[in-house]
């Protein structure tokens, strides 16, 4: 992987602190157990002993200012390499839907026109976090349930998902989609036994919510990219950027990039606002201008760099879009779908490899999965490369033998946990017995496949301890545990997986994800250690503070200035 450049802090403007007092969880084994950590501009100094870190600022012509961090634990700031911030930021104003919300249709319902007769006239109403297996009705709403919301504007409900939901009849309307409108490639507008519109679209039919002039992407993902002023979304980019930080974030991958994301990061960036690192995956309707345009590899600098290429092979188990061509378990007339046929999948692949590309595809069923293995696979043969670090995206449910190929091809799944434990329940009454093997971590790392946790906000948020705990429990949040022990990983695996595990998908393992001497200065303060509690209490532990660059970002026990190097 090319090294990312960085920005170094001018040795003369450099500021030396002793950290002191705490509990140092360092994914580091030459370093763990320290006792104090120097922080020499934006970078460790030194891990070790108190006297060690003294003698460290001596050799530097410092004396450190010290800090009692009082008992806490320090880890690494987390690394979510698997992440879609402004669309995060952006269904902050949006309606909550969720279980927590609404129990059933009706209730929905009424959280949506509350929010139609607060809005201007014409504004549309766009609401989140729905799962059908939730709801009272165990049903999806319909257009017509909708139109009790409002009939001369847009509505639209996201699946909690992410790949799609329900519109109103105006919607359809206004887009000119009828009932004989052909489903696109990638995405389906879904019909009764009548073949009359229900108002549920998935994957690639969100197309037609970005409206005139949005970001249009076709048959290469879910479109969430809808469009608001320029101004709207760096605010809703600088609220999503809060979150993250207190969630102890200090890295995030972006995994669906377009021209909307592109800019927004810039311009915050431009205005000195980017607190976290972010690194981009481009969506792969983009590939020809990368290529195009000579972006062969990682480039940028310490907080806002291009990454790879994002792909889609298939749909989402939540939503089950995921492909299964013999039908799903809970509903046999539903297949979900690939993104692309399995040739012209291989030759996306293939162009984005052959010029040094790092690819993450969104790949959940075991059809899925191969397609991203042969296709990964085949690429190498043509043109060997010894460390291409190609991901694949969720990897919900690989065969034990696709787990061993992962190895062999050294393939990053990058998983998220927080899916299963907010509605792994779903995954088995989908598809079956084998939805108990969702995400199965502890087959990873018996075939030592790198083991990578992220949160895939708004999907869940971003909340790595809780991602932790689901790691090692395995118990969703009605309390099921699912799958037996084999499938289940260590706490410190699981920490390790959410911080230096995240950095190295990233390719920057050398200076990012753990606590070593000559890395940036990034670090949680937690309020407990999450390697000493019951593994059910790891998800209540308090992120205290959040660090980067050896600059206080976050804290709950002072303002975000105070205390800042």
């Amino acid at each position: 992987m090319r090294a990312l450049r960085h920005q170094e802090t001018s040795v003369l403007d450099a500021t030396t602190t002793l950290f002191t007092g705490a509990a140092l969880r360092t994914v580091d084994p030459h370093t763990d157990g320290a006792e104090a950590f120097l922080v020499h501009g934006n970078r460790f100094g030194a891990v070790g002993t108190v006297e060690e870190c003294r003698a460290a600022a001596a050799r530097l012509g410092r004396t450190a200012e010290e800090v009692d961090l009082g008992g806490t634990v320090v880890v690494p700031g987390f690394v979510d390499p698997h992440a879609h911030p402004l669309m995060y930021g952006q269904m902050m104003s949006w309606v909550d839907c969720g279980p927590d919300k609404a129990a059933d249709i009706p209730g929905i319902v009424a959280l949506l026109r509350a929010a139609a007769d607060s809005l201007p006239p014409g504004r549309p109403v766009r609401g989140y976090g729905y799962e059908h297996r939730n709801l009272a009705e165990r049903r999806h709403p319909t257009k017509e349930e909708l139109d009790q919301v409002s009939t001369d504007r847009d509505v639209y409900l996201m699946n909690a998902s992410g790949h799609g939901g329900v519109v109103n009849s105006a919607t359809l309307a206004r887009h000119g989609v009828t009932r004989d409108t052909p489903d696109p490639e990638g995405g389906t507008f879904f019909r009764d036994a009548d073949g009359e519109l229900t108002g549920e679209v998935s994957d690639a039919a969100c197309n037609i919510l970005t409206g005139v002039g949005g970001v249009k992407i076709g048959r290469h993902g879910p479109n969430f990219h809808l469009g608001d002023e320029p101004e709207e979304h760096l605010r809703q980019l600088r609220a999503a950027q809060e979150r993250f930080l207190a969630g102890g974030v200090t890295t995030i991958g972006d995994c669906q990039v377009t021209r909307r994301e592109f800019d927004t990061y810039l311009r915050l960036a431009d205005g000195g606002e980017l607190r976290t690192r972010v690194g981009m995956y481009l969506l792969s309707h983009l590939l020809d201008h990368v290529i195009d345009t000579g972006m062969h590899g990682a480039f940028g600098n310490a907080r806002l760099s291009f990454t790879g290429i994002k792909f889609y092979a298939d749909g989402t188990l939540g939503g089950w879009t995921a492909y299964f061509p013999d039908g799903y378990v809970g509903d046999p007339c539903r297949t979900g779908q690939l993104y692309h046929e399995p040739e012209a999948y291989r030759e996306l692949i293939a162009r984005a490899h052959a010029v040094g590309l790092q690819t993450a595809t969104h790949a959940q069923s075991p059809d899925a999965i191969e397609m991203v293995l042969d296709a990964v696979e085949a690429a190498q043969e043509r043109h060997p490369r010894p460390d291409a670090r190609h991901r694949i995206e969720h990897c919900g449910l690989p065969t034990p033998e696709q787990i061993k190929r992962m190895h062999q091809l050294g393939i990053h799944p990058v998983n998220q946990t927080q899916h299963y434990y907010n509605w792994g329940e779903g995954v088995t009454e989908a598809i079956g017995t084998p939805g108990e093997r969702f995400n199965p971590l502890g087959e990873f790392l018996e075939a030592q496949v790198p083991v990578t946790l992220s949160s895939d906000a708004p999907v869940a948020e971003p909340k790595p301890l809780e991602a932790i705990q689901a790691a090692v429990t395995r118990i969703t949040r009605r309390g099921h545990r699912l799958g037996d022990t084999s499938l289940r990983i260590p706490a410190a695996d699981a920490l390790a997986a959410h911080t230096l595990g995240g950095a190295r998908t990233l390719g920057r393992e050398h200076e990012l994800g753990s606590i070593t001497p000559g890395k940036l200065a990034d670090f949680t303060v937690l309020g407990a250690d999450p390697l000493a509690v019951d593994p059910g209490s790891i998800a209540a532990i308090d992120v205290l503070h959040t660090w980067v660059d050896g600059a206080l970002e976050h804290s709950t026990t002072a303002t975000s200035t105070e205390g800042q190097q």
